[in-house]
């Protein structure tokens, strides 16, 4: 793993909702829309909080929310130029932010030019071993998609040109001044593909990160198989809000020893832009201080998902449009906040302070003190044994007196 990712807590934003741009891709023919420059009043209020790393998401060229990719090479026009990712690029460099990109390889749009092509030629495109097609007698053919999402058309990752494809998008992008990829749906692409595609790049680029969404299985497949460095921690995720809505801590314990074991540290996160806000998520937003306790004094690369500082509420629901709650967009400036959310801002400064205080955090393994369904302490280790935190998560109290939390040094 390249050094600099042991210091790195990354602030995540989904650029075209973050910006209010439109649903649907501009017309041919319309003048780009810089928005990426609204991101420049945000930057210093990301490392007033602590973070130093903007993890955005997709930010090409794309036929609606990102992810339905059109051309890779090219930033959407919707929130700009090359230009004006350009001068992002440089804003964040010059306060020692790091940059990491969406790398959506798993799927493309279906305006994707290489399956237009196959769309217009069949079988007698150049590009149709680019797809899983099955072809009929007629002449059509069907194709394979992304979890029955017919706009989104899968990839076939046995040829060898969507390899090299995706290998040099991830070179282009580094070489223009990213600093890492988040690799979206890792989990759906064969290892091997990510072990060449990966391995490729970074021997041009060694310096680079590179953090592939997993959702379950064995996440050490996708690390060590996969050369990938990190993986998306959506199992302590999941153990941290639902132990603390069932008062259960027996199962976040399970998922720390679990955690504490992988060979890597992963992109640890309690929100994102693909599922229910922790304010909203958490039956008791009480609890919501513990959440955040867990989250930054165990191993890992840490991610805040930009608005969760502020407690942004918003459920994700299962229907067109369904991400719109938790993709909102954001005001000018930090200055056009509403004053509620400012104490929990404050609480993540807190925590971050301390994490910087110990860096040694980002390796830690996990070693259970004390454990009952409400009441669970914990002591997190540095690799080499030499520093302790002791952390006590409460979660019995009631009415005013609501579940509390300590870290601590051992005596």
């Amino acid at each position: 793993m390249t050094d600099w990712v042991q210091h790195v807590i990354w602030w995540h934003a989904h650029p075209l909702t973050f910006t209010g741009a439109e649903r649907d891709a501009l017309p041919p023919g319309t003048a780009p829309v810089p928005r990426l420059r609204r991101f420049e009043p945000w930057l210093d209020y990301l490392v007033e909080l602590g973070c130093n790393g903007l993890a955005l998401g997709p930010v090409f060229a794309s036929a609606t929310h990102g992810y339905d990719t059109i051309d890779h090479y090219r930033v959407d026009p919707r929130l700009g130029t090359e230009e004006d990712l350009r001068r992002l690029f440089d804003e964040c460099h010059r306060r020692g932010i790091r940059v990491l990109l969406d790398g959506v390889f798993n799927h493309v749009g279906r305006d994707f030019p290489q399956f237009q092509d196959v769309l217009a030629h069949g079988r007698d495109s150049a590009y149709a071993s680019w797809f899983k097609l099955t072809f009929h007698d007629d002449g059509g053919f069907d194709y394979a998609d992304f979890e029955g999402h017919r706009h989104l058309v899968a990839l076939n990752h046995d040829e060898p040109a969507v390899a090299d494809y995706v290998t040099d998008v991830m070179r282009h992008w580094l070489a223009f001044g990213a600093d890492g990829w988040r690799l979206d749906a890792a989990y759906a692409v064969p290892v091997p593909f990510w072990r060449d595609t990966v391995s490729r790049t970074r021997a041009a680029h060694p310096g680079a990160w590179f953090a592939g969404e997993v959702i379950h299985g064995d996440y050490e497949s996708w690390l060590h198989d996969g050369a990938l460095d990190a993986v998306t921690q959506y199992e302590l995720w999941k153990a941290i809000w639902s132990s603390l809505n069932d008062r259960n801590f027996y199962e976040l314990a399970w998922a720390l020893d679990r955690h504490a074991k992988l060979s890597e540290p992963p992109l640890t996160f309690v929100g994102n832009h693909d599922v229910t806000r922790l304010a909203s998520v958490l039956t008791d937003v009480r609890q919501l201080p513990l959440a955040l306790v867990v989250l930054f004094t165990v191993g890992g690369v840490p991610s805040v998902y930009a608005g969760d500082e502020q407690a942004f509420r918003g459920v994700k629901r299962d229907r067109e449009f369904g991400d719109d709650e938790v993709r909102p967009p954001f005001p000018d400036t930090p200055a056009d906040l509403v004053p509620y959310g400012w104490p929990t801002y404050h609480l993540h400064q807190q925590l971050i302070s301390l994490r910087r205080r110990h860096p040694w955090l980002h390796r830690a393994t996990i070693v259970p003190v004390q454990l009952s369904n409400e009441r669970f302490t914990y002591e997190t280790v540095s690799a080499d044994g030499e520093h302790r935190l002791v952390v006590t998560l409460d979660a019995t109290g009631t009415g005013d007196d609501g579940p509390s939390w300590s870290i601590r040094e051992p005596d």
